[in-house]
């Protein structure tokens, strides 16, 4: 009897952990929504399209100081009901997207879409200690980061192929409905979760600081990290906001060409991730190098080659290993909680600066000199890597 409670108890342990995977999905999803959608966003909403390109920049600056002021200040607040109110501000915040009709409205809508990004990840990203056995923590940490990554490649060519056959409020409209299917499925699945007080847990940095002064120093492996971080992100964001206009006036592709080239995209960087990941435990120096070589190499030839699906494919086997070779090397430089909190900080801060320059670049110069400032990017971050990276000992 025992022995088959605790097999019920640990499958509905990992139905959680499997629900809140799901949950980063839909966050992520969430933020990355604009990039295959701009064009037409833009049109409807009358703004130029590097106008439209804050709707990136927006949620990802939001986030990236929600998350740490919400875990501070709802460190006392049970994580069941924080997720759940997260997530459904999620959901109102999409929905609120879906209908508007007013550019500022949509801006709105993308501030408590960053809000509920930034909170919802600064709480879910460590609940699998809390879910699973002390064996398992690993491998459902690993489920819950796996919703980031699938998101990060597959939610904008989902995005693009729905707007394809429907619209982009449809697109929108449906991120919301699985926002509210995931608050009721959050509401089965998660047991309570009790909130720590204030004298228990306090801020990762006060406590590392508080026991050795030094520690307040970010180490310079890590900062080698976060340097490429903010290079490599920001770059490929620069580009791949606007993505969707350069196929359009470039390569004279309709909707359901686009939708195409964004899932080819997104399955190639699955391939990446996977690839990377299994190299970049050992390596991450190298590796990186590789993705940035690659994704250096394929925003360049867009605007020179007429095979914008080949380009697009070998994008997407760089960008989708760059998450998990970051985070791998920032664990192996011995980051810990607080490297990984400046790791997600100078990721989304990365995001908004893409999208806002390359929003310059494209009203100001062209949509094409977009992709070049992408390649310029990723090739100064092969530079780094390869020269500032060889001399930490972590990057190997």
């Amino acid at each position: 009897m025992t022995m088959t409670v605790d097999s019920a108890t640990g499958r509905a342990r990992w139905l959680a952990v499997t629900t809140v995977a799901v949950g980063t999905f839909t966050i992520v999803t969430s933020e990355m929504l604009p990039v295959g959608l701009l064009t037409s966003i833009a049109a409807d909403l009358r703004v130029s399209e590097g106008t439209a390109g804050l709707m990136m920049t927006v949620p990802g600056l939001v986030a990236a100081v929600s998350a740490p002021v919400l875990a501070v200040a709802a460190r006392g607040l049970d994580r069941r009901l924080t997720l759940l109110g997260l997530m459904a501000l999620l959901a109102g915040a999409n929905l609120v997207a879906a209908l508007a009709t007013d550019y500022l409205v949509m801006l709105a809508a993308r501030v408590l879409t960053g809000v509920s990004i930034g909170g919802f990840w600064a709480f879910a990203a460590g609940l699998g200690a809390r879910l699973v056995p002390e064996r398992s923590v690993g491998r459902a940490t690993s489920v819950i980061l796996s919703g980031v990554s699938v998101a990060s490649v597959l939610g904008v060519p989902a995005a693009a192929f729905v707007s394809s056959f429907a619209s982009w409020q449809a697109a929108f409209a449906a991120a919301g409905v699985l926002a509210l299917v995931l608050v009721a499925l959050l509401a089965a699945t998660l047991p309570p979760l009790p909130g720590t007080t204030p004298a228990r847990s306090g801020t990762v940095l006060a406590s590392s600081a508080s026991r050795n002064p030094s520690r307040r120093r970010v180490p310079r492996p890590l900062r080698v990290v976060l340097v490429l971080t903010v290079l490599m992100v920001s770059g490929h964001f620069a580009a791949y906001t606007y993505v969707r206009p350069f196929l359009e006036q470039v390569a004279g592709a309709g909707p359901a060409f686009v939708g195409v080239a964004l899932l080819l995209y997104g399955v190639a960087g699955v391939a990446g991730n996977f690839a990377a990941g299994g190299q970049a435990a050992k390596r991450p120096r190298a590796v990186l190098v590789t993705l940035a070589v690659l994704m250096a190499a394929a925003t360049a030839a867009l605007p020179l080659a007429g095979l914008p699906l080949a380009a697009l494919v070998v994008w997407g086997l760089g960008y989708g290993g760059l998450g998990v070779t970051l985070q791998l090397w920032i664990m192996r430089a011995g980051g810990g909680e607080f490297g990984t909190a400046l790791f997600v900080g100078a990721f989304n801060v990365s995001i908004a600066l893409g999208a806002f320059a390359g929003g310059r670049v494209a009203d100001g110069i062209s949509v094409p000199a977009v992709m070049w400032l992408g390649a310029a990017l990723a090739a100064v971050s092969v530079a780094v890597a390869g020269i500032w990276g060889r001399s930490t000992r972590s990057g190997s």
